[in-house]
């Protein structure tokens, strides 16, 4: 399943929503506006919340906690580097990690080292909209929220 994401998911605690390949809304994502730190909800399309996401402050490196029903499903962790961008993604799905240039938009998602979706800025050709591209068997949601976290570290760094 094909995924369009718009880059910069938040400029000011506007809300939007993630469409399928076809152009239709898939997923609803709403932020936090006033408060510490980035707060993140992924809604489906009926309104249920999927994943709240919030990033844990004080940190050296930033690092969010993805949430469902309350409970932590995954850690985020960006880890110093001095070419690219790593990240530890630890979760109860298993071991994820990041391969490529997240910071150009180009990389895979692995999980236990096998690719289970591809982030580009090639999908579509809109200059602020990339495309994420999951695989059937994983958990559509989970791996938006993955992406989002990982949007949300870039666009802090960049304006820093």
């Amino acid at each position: 399943m094909r995924f369009q994401v718009r880059e910069k998911i938040f400029s000011f605690g506007d809300d939007f929503t993630i469409k399928d390949e076809m152009g239709n809304d898939f997923f609803i994502v709403k932020g936090k506006v006033f408060s510490l730190g980035d707060k993140l909800q992924l809604f489906d399309m009926n309104g249920e919340e999927i994943f709240y996401i919030e990033q844990k402050l004080l940190r050296m490196m930033p690092e969010y906690t993805i949430f469902r029903k309350g409970n932590p499903v995954a850690l985020v962790k960006k880890k110093l580097a001095f070419f690219g961008s790593k990240f530890n993604i630890e979760s109860e799905n298993g071991y994820y990690d990041i391969d490529g240039r997240p910071f150009n938009y180009n990389f895979s998602i692995m999980k236990n080292g096998n690719i289970v979706a591809t982030v580009s800025k090639e999908f579509f050709s809109f200059s602020d909209t990339y495309g994420v591209d999951v695989n059937d068997n994983e958990d559509y949601g989970f791996i938006i929220a993955l992406v989002i976290v990982i949007d949300q570290i870039i666009h802090d760094n960049n304006n820093h």
